[in-house]
């Protein structure tokens, strides 16, 4: 194998390695924006229940 092949290889490489990295963040951005929307979710039934409890006493 040649240098040229063995650098076109290695680029090759890092090119797909930056690829697979940029996917794992963008799923891990997903993740934690569903974990804020289900959290803010949570707070705000738990507001509402309050709310509720107030105007039943």
């Amino acid at each position: 194998m040649g240098m040229k092949d063995q650098f076109q290889d290695k680029s090759e490489q890092w090119q797909e390695q930056a690829k697979q990295k940029a996917q794992q963040a963008r799923e891990q951005g997903q993740q934690r924006g569903k974990q804020r929307d289900e959290e803010t979710e949570r707070l705000q039934q738990e507001e509402q229940d309050r709310i509720d409890m107030d105007y039943d006493a």
